[in-house]
């Protein structure tokens, strides 16, 4: 036998969101604890009318009749005394009787006027008493005290079957108002019972109701918020492609999709941005061997030109000194032409050795103070100092760790340009500042020269940009660039002040101490190269 395999039914989540869970419980709970208290309060309302019925109303009744009944006895003994004796004190206690009668029916009426069985009973009570006290207390009262009359002694006689009438009214009277006390003692205890077991109940109900809460909470609330949070801290640590299951109200499971829906874009993001920053370290390491095999170009160039320009500079210098002025005029010329173009391409190639070995050779980080830097640097530039009259004053220069050569290069640049771009009327003056600025010390350098046009304060930091003709002013147009590199490399930054117009303000910053960026160690021609320089 075959048949096709019943598939388990797909659960159909609930649609009730947080509120309306949380609404529905609540008027639940009122509900039921509503419905409690009104039944609590009925039958603490019912053992109170009945406890006040009885012990305000049953057991008063009872003794208020057995002291009717003491009055009406104590009337039959005075009126059966003064019949017999003809004594006149016997009608003391039947007087008294009568007014204990009065106040005892008031008080009895009183508290049966709700009750007509019992206020039928008293009436029947008052009528035996009347019958009586009508045919025999009054008449035997109304005679003469002193000896006893036969009419009176008649009279007793005929009494005593009309007050057995009246005790047999007033035993039913005890007798029934006594059995409404027992039904209301029995019907008091059996309130008390059923009052217990409602509060019980009561008690009972609250603590299911509030077990039913707090497991329903738990159940749709705190549970699926607790699966949340173990995603959410599972995710923040790390692991992105853990899921978020959507659990418990509908508000909660559009919660837990909203944020896995972020997580899924995030982790495309993340994706996306790993493949990026996987092209840029890439594309950073090819930049980077690009910039080192460029710098070892560029200082293989300048190295192995600095031989053949050597000798050419040499030899053009011999034939000027050998043969000037045994040539024509226009021989000298070209003669001269070669030795100032091999003069000044020694000059540039020099100036690009120095610029390709800052970070390189350059590197000797030590404690060094600027005061001491700049005094070297005027000390170098001293000729070109007093030839132009400059007036160079500064302020107190803090102590940095840096490199000392890179320094002194660093400042002679500046210095030098300063003096080098003057006024041809003017002379020139030069001052600096330095100031300590959020971690930093802030350096500008302020001359009175020609100064720099606003559209050129970043051309001017590019190797080999000139503003100026060779012939207005000497220089190879690396030397901006070469400061530039060296404050980049001592963790600051260098710019052209622009709204500075009385010459031109160089600022530039430095670290305290230069930040640990790794640097190409010094090659053995890089070591070669400073023998020869020196040399």
């Amino acid at each position: 036998m075959t048949g096709d395999i019943q598939q388990p039914r797909k659960r159909r989540l609930s649609s009730w969101t947080t509120r309306r869970l949380l609404r529905a419980g609540v008027a639940a709970s009122l509900v039921v604890l509503t419905l409690l208290g009104l039944t609590g309060a009925w039958v603490l309302g019912r053992t109170e009318s009945i406890s006040n019925n009885l012990t305000d109303v049953r057991s008063p009744s009872l003794s208020t009749a057995f002291r009717l009944e003491t009055a009406l006895v104590n009337q039959e003994t005075g009126i059966r005394g003064y019949g017999l004796t003809g004594t006149a004190d016997f009608l003391a206690p039947y007087r008294q009787g009568l007014a204990d009668q009065k106040a005892h029916v008031r008080s009895l009426g009183e508290l049966l006027h709700d009750d007509p069985a019992r206020t039928k009973d008293l009436e029947e009570v008052q009528a035996a008493v009347g019958r009586w006290q009508e045919g025999i207390a009054e008449p035997v009262a109304a005679e003469p005290p002193g000896a006893p009359s036969a009419q009176a002694a008649e009279r007793l006689a005929e009494g005593k079957a009309a007050f057995d009438q009246v005790r047999h009214a007033l035993e039913s009277q005890q007798e029934r108002l006594r059995a409404d006390r027992v039904r209301a003692r029995a019907d008091l205890q059996s309130t008390m019972i059923l009052r217990n077991w409602v509060f019980g109940t009561i008690a009972l109900v609250i603590v299911v109701l509030a077990a039913l809460v707090f497991e329903g909470l738990r159940r749709g609330i705190n549970r699926p918020l607790e699966q949340l949070g173990a995603d959410a801290r599972t995710i923040a640590a790390g692991d992105f492609s853990h899921p978020i299951t959507p659990t418990g109200p509908a508000d909660l499971r559009r919660l837990s999709g909203e944020i896995e829906s972020m997580r899924r874009r995030l982790l495309r993001e993340l994706a996306f941005t790993e493949e990026a920053r996987q092209r840029l370290d890439a594309q950073a390491a090819d930049l980077q061997r690009s910039n080192s095999e460029l710098e070892q170009f560029a200082y293989v160039a300048s190295h192995d030109l600095q031989e053949p320009l050597r000798k050419v500079s040499s030899f053009t210098q011999l034939l000027q000194r050998r043969y000037g002025g045994q040539l024509d005029e226009r021989a000298d010329q070209y003669i001269g032409f070669a030795v100032d173009g091999a003069n000044r391409m020694q000059t540039l190639i020099s100036d690009l050795l120095n610029f390709s070995r800052v970070g390189r050779v350059h590197n000797a980080h030590q404690s060094i103070d600027l005061d001491t830097v700049l005094e070297e640097t005027l000390s170098a530039l001293s000729v070109a100092v007093e030839e132009t009259g400059a007036k160079i004053t500064h302020d107190p220069l803090p102590t940095l760790v840096a490199d000392p050569s890179q320094m002194v290069m660093l400042w002679q640049n500046l210095i030098g340009n300063a003096v080098k771009f003057r006024r041809p009327d003017e002379t020139p003056r030069i001052h600096i500042t330095a100031a300590e600025e959020a971690g930093l010390w802030r350096f500008t350098v302020t001359d009175n020269g020609i100064g720099i046009p606003p559209e050129y304060a970043e051309k001017i930091f590019v190797i080999f940009q000139r503003l100026h003709t060779k012939e207005t002013y000497s220089g190879s147009g690396i030397g901006l660039a070469m400061c530039k590199k060296i404050v980049e490399f001592h963790g600051g930054t260098i710019t052209i002040d622009p709204d500075y117009r009385e010459g031109a303000r160089v600022t530039f910053t430095l670290a305290p101490e230069p930040p640990q960026l790794p640097t190409p160690s010094a090659t053995p021609e890089d070591a070669r190269a400073e023998a020869e320089q020196a040399r």
